[in-house]
């Protein structure tokens, strides 16, 4: 699984291992970018930042990579680890979306580049909610969303707290599904604001490093109890879908009036037609649903480290951050008050209050296996 996915398990870190991108050694002027993220993400590097880059800065060339999936990722940090402690080449320059925290000891080994500290001329644009570690770049952000039917729903009544949620699900059965929520992001950020529901709203009671299996099995328990009481409301009295687009697609095919969603796709699929213009939006406002921000690392030891860093600058720009609202519907990695007033004016409905965050590590793992023993124990987890 990749961005919506969040994090990774022992089992995808070994997968990602032995599909380590094969690369020849480094070429001075060309920029090695590695993703993990979704094919829509690697198209707009493709079709709209790498050619406005190379065309700002035609003395450099990227190379664009796809990693395969986190743990493709991570096997790279750590080959630049290993590749610190003989003073060779790290066979790369720019991770696309990564956890400065991954691989374990990355920072102290001295591999990635302290963003805060490099002189980007545009890093005072960067919104501070977005701000995790001073070695890495929040360059772009989305958010899950609840999308509903307005012509089975009025918006006037659409749920505006997790209460009235639950209340409009048990109301209509078999009208709301999620999905997996290891299939996807959308239904595990669902599942993330169920077990915030559980925990006093408090998103700061999570973090990377203070899972135990007790303090787990407490914090997670409730939201087991949460989610198991609405199973049966359901679509088909209890299904889950396969993922996040599977989900889109019922709500475009009439089955279900009301799913969670990431709001680049949903806004893509409103603008390519899948889905109409009748469409509706909404965010919970006691706390909204969890969403974040992928975050840029740039290589401390890559042959092109300075190149490295005028990519991430650019990816600041203006004329980027607007494109990730108009071509990508994600939304800026700069402060909202960086985009032109037409663009803020235009997705004034998208622009997020708030955007709570769960952390990854241990927590997948225990979220994921949790779901299925506790919530969804009649569901075949390999299909």
């Amino acid at each position: 699984m990749k961005r919506r996915a969040f994090m990774l398990s022992v089992a995808g870190l070994a997968a990602g291992i032995s599909m380590l991108p094969q690369v020849s050694l480094a070429a001075e002027g060309t920029i090695d970018w590695y993703t993990s993220s979704d094919s829509n993400i690697l198209d707009f590097w493709t079709n709209t930042v790498k050619p406005a880059f190379e065309a700002a800065h035609p003395e450099y060339k990227l190379n664009l990579v796809d990693a395969g999936d986190g743990a493709g990722i991570i096997a790279i940090g750590e080959r630049a680890v290993a590749a610190k402690a003989t003073n060779t080449d790290p066979q790369a320059d720019f991770f696309e979306s990564a956890d400065p925290l991954l691989p374990a000891g990355a920072i102290e080994a001295g591999i990635f580049v302290n963003i805060k500290e490099a002189g980007l001329s545009n890093y005072d644009k960067v919104n501070p909610a977005g701000i995790q570690s001073d070695y890495s770049l929040p360059y772009r952000g989305s958010q899950v969303l609840l999308a509903y039917d307005t012509t089975k729903l009025d918006p006037a009544n659409a749920p505006k707290t997790w209460d009235e949620l639950v209340t409009w699900i048990k109301a209509n059965p078999g009208q709301f599904v999620y999905n997996r929520p290891d299939k996807g992001g959308s239904g595990g950020n669902f599942v993330r604001r169920a077990i915030h529901q559980a925990n006093g709203l408090d998103p700061s009671k999570f973090t990377v490093d203070n899972y135990d299996e007790t303090f787990g099995n407490e914090a997670l328990g409730n939201a087991w109890a949460i989610l198991s009481d609405i199973a049966p409301s359901l679509y088909d009295n209890g299904a889950y879908s396969s993922g996040n687009t599977q989900s889109i697609q019922l709500l475009a095919q009439g089955v279900v009036t009301m799913t969670p969603v990431w709001s680049d796709q949903i806004l893509q699929a409103i603008d390519q037609g899948v889905l109409p213009e009748t469409t509706g939006l909404v965010q919970l406002q006691d706390l909204a649903l969890v969403g974040g921000f992928t975050r840029s690392v740039v290589l401390e030891t890559g042959t092109n480290r300075d190149a490295a860093l005028k990519l991430a600058d650019f990816m600041l720009s203006e004329e980027i951050q607007s494109a990730i609202l108009t071509e990508l519907g994600g939304f800026p990695g700069v402060s909202w008050d960086h985009i032109s007033p037409e663009l803020r004016e235009k997705f004034a409905d998208i622009i997020p209050q708030q955007i709570p965050t769960f952390p990854g590590g241990a927590w997948e793992a225990a979220i994921n296996d949790g779901w299925y023993r506790n919530v969804a124990p009649n569901v075949d987890r390999t299909q």
